[in-house]
């Protein structure tokens, strides 16, 4: 069992930089892939990123360049830092954990998401 704890989001302006953690509970943290999804208002959720156990990484390619994942076993935490973010970018972002890959059906946890607004 995993909990998972989103943080970092807020208001940025067009152009500015977020950095979103997710704080994971467990001892088993470090053999999950974790990943970023999104879901903006009135559309699907969508991958963002993801990053295997033992740091491979892969990106949906319009992030790529702009976002990044990286994780620290250590702490049990996993973040998404995002750069010149743009209006599109306004979501709620989720964190999930469980196998490698672009599908949200890969990943058996989730947390709660957290709010990210982008002003032009």
């Amino acid at each position: 069992q995993v909990q998972l704890v989103e943080s970092g989001g807020g208001l940025v302006q067009a152009g500015g930089s977020l950095r979103l953690s997710c704080a994971a509970s467990g001892r088993t943290f470090s053999s999950y892939s974790m990943a970023w999804f999104r879901q903006a208002p009135g559309k699907e959720r969508e991958f963002v990123a993801a990053i295997s156990w033992s740091g491979v990484t892969g990106y949906t390619d319009s992030m790529k360049g702009r976002f990044t994942i990286s994780r620290d076993n250590a702490k049990n935490t996993v973040y998404l830092q995002m750069n010149t973010m743009k209006p599109e970018d306004t979501a709620v972002y989720y964190c999930a954990a469980g196998t490698y890959s672009n599908s949200q059906r890969s990943y058996a946890y989730w947390g709660q998401g957290t709010q990210v607004t982008v002003s032009s």
